[in-house]
């Protein structure tokens, strides 16, 4: 299934996705949660009703009749790993890492999956990373590697922005990475049963058409399994925690000579089997 947080009517609702359609939650299975995080934590009871509604219920909306807005609104923590594809790796010039490098993105930099991402005024270096996200299905500490596929709810396309002079001025990324619009995803998130294994899907990144970045989640250094372990181990994960998988290599910091984002620009990230994101580039 895929499960959107969308806007109609100056609201917010949550809805399963029927084709190019929407069913509102709300009116199809009033008895459920009116938020994403809370229908994520009880989705072992709420699972079946939103499979009958999808099933039995009329849609209520196209999806280009609505604004569909980030899937987790406002998720408790966003973490990121960085140097997670060999070939983003070698263009950044560094060793293969032996351990995760972890950073958060704060929470404020959540934007949707359509709406404009912000050229900063102190910043001309802005850059794109196309990257799976996973989203988190239960509250959970020290999950094994072989018990993380039960805690992931499911997934969906993100983009990494990052402006990079300010990501560099220091040996701590989190600034530099949380600029306000920055962590855009979506367009929906497509639960883990119906990706099944997540690390067999195309990703790619393209500028104004132009293909940027083509790869495979295959190519992940520490899979999506390996992340939640390890993450597990210091931090109580949560139901709809965010978590930005890693970037494959073509980003344009590492062009000769590099190729940052400018206004007007349009972004897209497009991972098989989920969907895509697109956004233009705006003046701040």
């Amino acid at each position: 299934m895929k499960l959107v947080t969308f806007e109609a009517g100056g609201s917010d609702h949550i809805g399963v996705v029927a084709d190019d359609a929407l069913i509102d939650l709300a009116r199809a299975a009033p008895s459920l949660p009116s938020s994403m995080i809370e229908l994520i934590s009880v989705w072992p009871a709420a699972r079946d009703a939103v499979r009958r509604a999808l099933d039995t219920v009329r849609p209520d909306h196209k999806i280009s009749d609505v604004v569909l807005k980030a899937p987790v609104p406002n998720p408790r923590k966003i973490m990121a790993i960085g140097l997670n594809y060999a070939d983003h790796v070698a263009e950044s010039g560094q060793p293969k890492p032996e351990r995760q490098i972890w950073f958060p993105k704060l929470t404020s930099a959540v934007n949707g999956p359509y709406a404009p991402i912000q050229l900063p005024k102190v910043s001309s270096a802005l850059d794109y990373e196309a990257e799976l996200v996973a989203i988190v299905g239960q509250r959970c500490r020290h999950v094994s590697k072989e018990r993380a596929p039960e805690v992931v709810f499911g997934y969906a396309a993100g983009n990494d922005v990052s402006v990079r002079d300010w990501q560099f001025h220091t040996t701590q990324w989190m600034l530099g990475k949380s600029f306000d619009t920055h962590a855009p995803f979506g367009p929906w998130i497509v639960t883990a049963d119906e990706i099944g294994d997540p690390h067999t899907l195309g990703i790619r990144s393209f500028v104004n058409g132009e293909l940027r970045q083509n790869s495979n989640t295959s190519n992940l250094i520490f899979n999506v399994f390996d992340q939640i372990a390890l993450l597990s181990q210091a931090l109580t994960l949560e139901p709809g925690d965010v978590i930005f998988t890693g970037t494959p290599g073509g980003v344009g910091m590492a062009m000769k000579p590099p190729r940052y984002l400018k206004a007007g620009d349009v972004v897209r990230v497009e991972i098989d089997r989920i969907g895509a994101i697109e956004a233009r580039i705006a003046p701040e």
